[in-house]
């Protein structure tokens, strides 16, 4: 039962892993379209997924461990060693598991990465767009007011008085 119970968590970990994928996607969709509005539901969303496979991990883990003590290998022994000592059709099926999930690992840190970018292009452009707002550095009066210079052909797009 413990390498049944270990490939079965295996596959629910690799369906966390497909959908914090689609999470992602889904994510830099959202960025592409500029649909900043949605962006705070799509990252608890992703938030959830991690929350879900970090739970999935540990699960792993001691099922793992358990796999290990049966099969005579240490405890701590990783996916690759369990495969490595495992008994037919298990060994197959492990490194299938551990194949598998090492692309969706690849996929989904290239995500994130992507991911970022965008969100480092958006704070870069809205940085941009404010100073553009405000005016250029002033001086100060007689009387110590400071004044701005709005260089010609780049008037106010904000009335302040209004």
């Amino acid at each position: 039962m413990g390498a049944d119970n270990l490939s079965s968590l295996l596959w629910h970990e690799r369906e966390l892993l497909d959908m914090l994928t689609f999470k992602l996607v889904e994510e830099q969709l959202l960025l592409k379209a500029g649909a900043s509005k949605w962006l705070h539901h799509a990252s608890l969303e992703v938030e959830q997924v991690v929350k879900k496979l970090a739970q999935a991990g540990l699960a792993r883990t001691v099922a793992s461990s358990a796999v290990a003590i049966e099969w005579g290998v240490a405890e701590d022994a990783t996916l690759a060693q369990l495969a490595a000592a495992a008994p037919e059709p298990w060994d197959d099926l492990l490194r299938s598991h551990l194949d598998a999930m090492s692309l969706q690992t690849a996929a989904i840190k290239q995500l994130r990465d992507e991911n970022e970018q965008f969100l480092r292009a958006a704070a870069r452009s809205a940085q941009e767009t404010v100073a553009a707002l405000l005016p250029e550095a002033g001086t100060y009066d007689a009387h110590g007011a400071a004044t701005y210079a709005v260089p010609a052909g780049r008037g106010r797009i904000l009335d302040k008085e209004l």
